[in-house]
C-alpha cells in the first residue's frame, strides 16, 4: 500500500471517528430535549432547554466542519503527483514531513511521522504552490522542500 494511501486512510478513519462521536452526542442531546417535560420550576426548565439547544447548535457546527473535512479527503487523488505543493501532496522538508489534507495532527506510515495539515494552516499556506528546492520560514526556522509526492 502506498504511503499516500496509508496517510489518507488514517485521516479518513479519524474523520469517521469524529463524525460518529458527534452524531451520538447530537442524538443524546435530542433525546434530552425530547424527554424534557414541563415542570413546575418554570424558568429553570426553560433555562435548561435553552442550554440544551445551545449545545445542539454547537455540535451542529462541529458536525459541519467534520463533513467539510470528509469532503476535502474525497477530493484527494492518491495516484496524482504534483510538481508544486497542493492538496494531497506529501511534502518532505529538511525539518519535517507533511501530508497536505486536513488538520489531523501527527500520523505515521512505514515508520515515518507526518503532520497532516490543511492548506488553511499557517504552514500549509506557506508551502502551497512551492516547488522542490524552495524554502519557507515557519516559526523562525527555514525549511527547504526536499521532495514532493
Amino acid at each position: 500500500m502506498s504511503i499516500k494511501k496509508q496517510l489518507l486512510e488514517q485521516c479518513g478513519d479519524l474523520v469517521g471517528m469524529r463524525l460518529r462521536l458527534l452524531q451520538n452526542s447530537i442524538l443524546d442531546i435530542e433525546n434530552s430535549l425530547n424527554s424534557e417535560t414541563k415542570s413546575s420550576a418554570g424558568d429553570k426548565h426553560e433555562t435548561g432547554r435553552a442550554m440544551i439547544q445551545l449545545e445542539r447548535e454547537k455540535l451542529g457546527n462541529q458536525l459541519r466542519i467534520v463533513e467539510e473535512q470528509r469532503n476535502i479527503l474525497k477530493r484527494i487523488r492518491i495516484d496524482k503527483t504534483n510538481h508544486t505543493v497542493a492538496l494531497g501532496s506529501i511534502v518532505t522538508t529538511n525539518k519535517a514531513n507533511y501530508f497536505i489534507s486536513i488538520s489531523a495532527g501527527k500520523i505515521s506510515a512505514d515508520g515515518i511521522s507526518y503532520y497532516a495539515i490543511s492548506l488553511n494552516t499557517p504552514i500549509g499556506q506557506l508551502l502551497f504552490s512551492k516547488r522542490v528546492g524552495e524554502t519557507v520560514i515557519f516559526r523562525d526556522e527555514t525549511q527547504e522542500i526536499i521532495k514532493i509526492l
